[in-house]
């Protein structure tokens, strides 16, 4: 590759580590370059998880050495997440596309507005969280955002943090570290499918996730410095950015004026 090329990637990279890491939806940055410098959708899909995996290792480790990342209870969100997101792979059939889309940004329309009408169960809590719930209903709430991720995966991120800030009523800083760790658990397995498939183009995806893991690295460190309502915020514009993209606004706005 070349000076500019590796330069690009890193620096795209490190946005979308940052974004995943504090909100989610990152890839509607990496993506898109990495199908601009030639790769088919499926194999820049593939090449994608490297980062994905480095940035949720990164960010996890930061956050364990932080004191907000507790695995134990990690473990007990991750394994029905994990459940839900095989069955629903395997479950997956073939979705109108445009149909889907509309459907996440619909669904991102009503994650907004709960973040925006609602600052305070985001920002700090709840007294009664995953800890003390024992019951059946927190393994119902991961194994169907699981199964979410598994079937349709696009915005995944967004919907545990709002599962793990409303469902299990842990504030945005926590929210954020339990949610990397279910996504690197995630990504794991979905990047071994992907390996033993040669869908993977590993210079470009590990000079991403370079970036990525930087970006991871600066967003965890930030996240606990600034508290949840900086993240809220964040999380409000990753949000609308992410609406405007799944209803093709941008595309439209763009050749109005060509």
């Amino acid at each position: 590759m070349e000076l500019h090329i590796i330069f690009l990637v890193i620096l795209v990279g490190f946005f979308a580590g940052f974004i995943n890491t504090l909100a989610g939806n990152g890839s509607l940055l990496s993506l898109p370059l990495l199908m601009f410098l030639g790769l088919p959708a499926n194999i820049a899909n593939a090449t994608n998880r490297i980062g994905v995996l480095l940035q949720s290792l990164v960010a996890s480790a930061s956050f364990r050495q932080q004191k907000i990342l507790d695995t134990k209870t990690s473990l007990k969100l991750t394994i029905p997440s994990v459940i839900g997101s095989l069955l629903g792979a395997y479950l997956a059939v073939e979705l109108n596309e445009v149909l889907m889309r509309q459907v996440i940004a619909v669904l991102l329309v009503v994650m907004f507005f709960l973040i925006l009408l609602k600052p305070k169960a985001w920002v700090k809590g709840k007294t009664d969280t995953i800890k003390e719930r024992k019951g059946i209903v927190p393994i119902l709430v991961f194994f169907a955002v699981g199964f979410y991720g598994g079937f349709i995966q696009a915005g995944v991120g967004l919907f545990l943090l709002a599962a793990l800030v409303l469902g299990a009523g842990f504030d945005l800083v926590k929210a954020n570290a339990l949610k990397v760790f279910i996504v690197l658990v995630f990504t794991f397995f979905a990047l071994i499918v992907f390996i033993f498939n040669n869908q993977i183009d590993y210079t470009l995806g590990f000079t991403l996730a370079i970036g990525n893991m930087a970006g991871a690295f600066v967003a965890a460190r930030y996240a606990v410095k600034r508290g949840g309502k900086f993240i809220r915020y964040f999380l409000l514009l990753v949000i609308f950015v992410s609406i405007f993209e799944l209803w093709g606004i941008f595309k439209y706005i763009t050749e109005f004026f060509t």
